[in-house]
């Protein structure tokens, strides 16, 4: 009998789990108590929104939790298989491509504004108006001060986040806490960098399109630092734990490449939104004969 249910394959069929249906339900949850929130709506004659979007919120991170805790076990116990961990590459692959959409809207719409600037700007029926982008009347920030030096951050973690990959490969289980503790302690700094530039804009995200765009592009890539900061540390946690071999640790591989695409995308912000719509940049244009 045992050998009629012994496993002759090479993929996982993974058990009942009810952790989609409490994910949706605590999604659904949060959403509604969202909507009741920020309209002020009554629900059954109580402003409970904010006591909605909270449980809703506790759910989701129960959720995520509980279910990524199953992945991490079925990843101990040999479930993962060659063919297995292929196909969880082209997942994350597909999500990463999935998240290079969300920016290609990001840079579009700021694209869009700046070359366009007086088609975008008359409908705003402010004192910022005459075509120009940025704006008149807005002060910028100075993409050799701040800017730069959270780039050069963000470089040096993915510096640091390859030297933990390259340690683990070797069997160098310090080497990686150290290469782990490393990137963490920067993303973080990046996060606080960034949060001190944000209280100190002569602008603000309402009032005008520039701000609109520019916190919408850069705020979001700085959810993804805080996103992969998280990431990276749940890894650091299961490499205390034992966790991770030089042949099996898709978990951190994925973290790892998640690491790198926010740094490459914060390229290409520093480049276009810094750089290029910045005083400097409206200077080489003009030099340039445009």
């Amino acid at each position: 009998m045992a050998d009629t249910h012994a496993k002759t394959h090479d993929y996982h069929l993974v058990n009942p789990s009810p952790w989609p249906l409490v994910g949706s339900l605590s999604a659904f949850i949060m959403a509604v108590g969202a909507v009741a929130w920020m309209k002020a709506m009554p629900i059954a004659g109580l402003k409970i929104g904010p006591l909605l979007f909270g449980a809703g919120f506790i759910g989701v991170l129960f959720t995520m939790y509980s279910w990524w805790s199953d992945v991490v076990a079925e990843a101990n116990t040999g479930d993962h298989t060659r063919v297995v961990q292929l196909h969880h590459r082209y997942g994350m692959i597909l999500f990463i491509a999935s998240e290079v959409m969300f920016f290609v809207a990001w840079f579009w719409a700021y694209f869009d504004v700046a070359f366009y600037a007086g088609e975008a700007i008359q409908f705003q029926r402010t004192e910022l108006t005459g075509g120009h982008w940025p704006p008149k009347g807005i002060a910028l920030f100075n993409p050799w001060e701040l800017p730069l030096f959270n780039t050069l951050i963000l470089l040096t973690s993915g510096t640091t986040v390859t030297w933990a990959h390259h340690a683990l490969l070797e069997g160098d289980r310090e080497g990686l806490k150290k290469g782990l503790w490393a990137t963490i302690a920067l993303g973080a700094l990046f996060t606080c960098v960034q949060a001190y530039e944000y209280s100190h804009a002569a602008f603000s995200f309402k009032g005008h399109i520039y701000g609109a765009t520019f916190f919408m592009a850069t705020g979001f890539h700085g959810m993804h630092v805080l996103i992969g900061t998280i990431f990276l540390a749940v890894c650091l946690i299961r490499v205390y734990k034992g966790h991770f071999t030089p042949k099996q640790h898709l978990g951190f591989e994925f973290a790892a490449w998640y690491w790198h695409f926010v740094d490459v995308v914060w390229l290409f912000l520093f480049a276009a939104i810094y750089v290029w719509g910045s005083n400097f940049g409206k200077a080489v244009m003009a030099a340039a004969g445009h």
